[in-house]
């Protein structure tokens, strides 16, 4: 994953920055956060799509006449689509998740809350999203926004980051800490 990487995470935050800001200058801060939601999802759902935004074997112009062609269909406003553009034009579409990971950071601080990053192996249902934002506001003390998305590798379980720090309760980790502990006792 590039965008985790140090290098990319100030590139992502640096664009995050700039969308927000333009955002927040056009009154449309909850319009471009829709957007980005749902840019989100799309890329979560289709191996073609992160295959098309990760790869640098796609020429600059195949990558634009294609996220062109997905944010019309998908109904993504102006501002957004054009943020999209310039982010293509610059070659930076690998780095598109985490412009919209920095970016949900920005929204939730403006609107005084708490950020959370949630990976499952399943998708969270309703009740289990609930009590999740519930817990993580007891702990926190802030209403607490859960950004969830699925890495089907985790196996069970869930990992959760909530700025800097990191709940890891994976069946992965464990198995892996498990298989650690083994090759020490051998």
């Amino acid at each position: 994953m590039a965008s985790r990487g140090t290098g990319t995470s100030g590139i992502a935050d640096r664009y995050a920055t700039a969308v927000f800001e333009l955002a927040r200058d056009d009154g449309a801060i909850d319009a471009v956060a829709d957007d980005l939601a749902r840019l989100q999802s799309m890329i979560d759902e289709s191996a073609d799509l992160r295959r098309l935004i990760r790869s640098p074997l796609f020429s600059r112009q195949v990558q634009s006449r294609a996220m062109d062609a997905v944010l019309e269909a998908a109904g993504i406003g102006n501002l957004t689509r054009r943020f999209i553009g310039v982010v293509t034009k610059n070659r930076r579409l690998f780095v598109l998740e985490g412009m919209i990971r920095a970016f949900c950071v920005l929204l939730a601080r403006h609107r005084g809350e708490v950020a959370a990053e949630v990976v499952t192996a399943t998708p969270l249902t309703d009740a289990q999203r609930a009590g999740l934002e519930d817990a993580l506001k007891s702990v926190l003390g802030a209403k607490v926004v859960v950004n969830a998305r699925v890495d089907a590798a985790l196996l069970g379980g869930m990992v959760v980051r909530v700025g800097s720090r990191m709940i890891d309760s994976s069946l992965r980790s464990k198995l892996n800490r498990l298989q650690l502990a083994m090759k020490g006792a051998a």
